[in-house]
């Protein structure tokens, strides 16, 4: 009598949406014998087409189309699409208007990272399944939150024009400037926003932090004076050292069956971008009063546990109120709202330093100044693959887990990078087939 061969167990969990990332996909896992042979992060939502948008269009309105790809972070892609314009005309703006550009980012950093920092990623190291329930229990703390986003709004609304989607931005420099007056104004709100990053900074570090690292290769821009927000070099702590029109040269996007976002690879490998790469990479171009307040909490350069973002999120916030208000401070009007432009044909290349990370920009201009050619390479899309990395390398070890408990820990996995899913072209299904 032949014995009966045992039925391999097959299980599948699906979730149909992930709460507190912007955006919908599907993180699909496929186990044998209770190993992991394959994580896909599927990501579904259709593409929403913005390269094919901006041909045929003039170079000037692309700061306005491209700052409608994201609503919580309009001013990097902005920002990267004119100074990609003016790299491509051969100028540089300067002086105040420079300043004044540092100063809008300073807000986007301020109120995106606020948000995720509160409302998306805080709930999961205190066990809340949203923001709206944490906050029942901690009013002042959710208030602190919603305060600082606040102040980040308002910067961005008196350099833009509005909180959503500025339209104050143009291709050498600004539609109006503020005057001094208006400027000043900011300085209470900025003060008080300066004391609750420090205080966020000190709250998160109580947090219990997985006990996870990972040997990255950390990607973003490097400049000889400053923390990065709009200009610089791009570097690895690998050795990478390289001008932005040489992106292309290192990094190549992939098409995947399984996503609607393109994977972007440095030399062929995953790379890591953001808050965490910054830090790594440019930590020594912190002012002493952030440097010191790093210090207080152990956050030093070499940092490889990506659950440890949401502190150094809570420390760029403090840099950008710091910055903020020495931007303020030492205010001098402009004498004219842009500097003289003059089109012609060519290739312009710009990365700026999103919220989230890396975003590169690159402009073919034809001789009737208008767009051939665009290519945007948001940060999400160059984190999915480490994001998947990181999922595997966890998943190894947390398979006894109950499925409720495994499908919370990867999510949290992924917020920690708090993708943009809806500028990569969204987040989550989790299935888990078991064979």
């Amino acid at each position: 009598m032949k014995k009966k061969k045992n039925k391999k167990k097959v299980r599948t969990i699906q979730v149909d949406y992930l709460a507190r990332v912007e955006g919908e996909a599907t993180l699909y896992i496929q186990l044998e014998d209770e190993k992991i042979r394959e994580v896909k992060l599927k990501i579904f939502e259709p593409p929403r087409f913005f390269e094919a948008f901006l041909r045929g269009r003039n170079f000037a309105e692309a700061p306005d189309i491209t700052a409608r790809i994201c609503g919580i972070c309009p001013v990097a892609y902005q920002m990267s699409s004119v100074h990609a314009m003016e790299n491509a005309f051969g100028v540089q703006v300067e002086g105040a208007l420079r300043d004044l550009r540092r100063l809008i980012y300073c807000g986007e950093w301020i109120e995106s990272h606020s948000l995720h920092i509160y409302m998306l990623h805080a709930p999961d190291f205190l066990g809340y399944p949203d923001a709206v329930r944490m906050a029942k229990d901690h009013p002042e703390i959710v208030k602190r939150g919603l305060g600082l986003k606040k102040v980040g709004n308002e910067i961005i609304s008196l350099l833009g024009g509005r909180e959503i989607h500025p339209i104050n931005v143009k291709v050498g420099g600004f539609y109006r400037t503020p005057t001094r007056k208006e400027l000043q104004v900011l300085l209470p709100s900025l003060e008080k926003a300066r004391e609750a990053a420090l205080e966020t900074l000190h709250w998160a570090a109580q947090f219990d932090f997985p006990d996870f690292e990972q040997d990255y290769e950390f990607v973003a821009l490097s400049h000889t004076e400053e923390y990065p927000f709009n200009e610089g070099r791009i570097i690895s702590n690998r050795g990478l050292d390289i001008s932005v029109e040489e992106f292309e040269d290192y990094f190549q996007e992939q098409q995947v069956e399984y996503s609607n976002a393109l994977h972007c690879l440095l030399r062929g490998k995953p790379y890591f971008v953001g808050p965490m790469a910054r830090f790594n990479l440019n930590f020594e171009k912190f002012s002493p009063v952030v440097q010191q307040a790093a210090n207080s909490i152990g956050l030093l350069p070499g940092l490889k546990n990506p659950f440890k973002s949401i502190l150094v999120r809570s420390l760029e916030v403090l840099h950008a109120c710091e910055e903020a208000l020495r931007i303020v401070q030492n205010y001098q009007e402009a004498s004219s709202a842009t500097i003289k432009i003059s089109a012609s044909a060519g290739k312009g290349y710009a990365c700026t330093e999103a919220p989230r990370g890396l975003l590169y920009h690159r402009y073919h201009i034809n001789s009737q100044e208008l767009i051939e050619e665009a290519k945007i390479v948001p940060p999400t899309s160059q984190n999915q693959k480490i994001i998947e990395d990181d999922l595997f390398k966890l998943l190894e070890h947390s398979l006894h887990l109950e499925e409720e408990k495994l499908q919370e820990y990867c999510e949290h996995a992924v917020r920690n990078y708090d993708p943009c899913i809806s500028c990569a072209t969204h987040f989550l299904k989790l299935q888990v087939e078991r064979k």
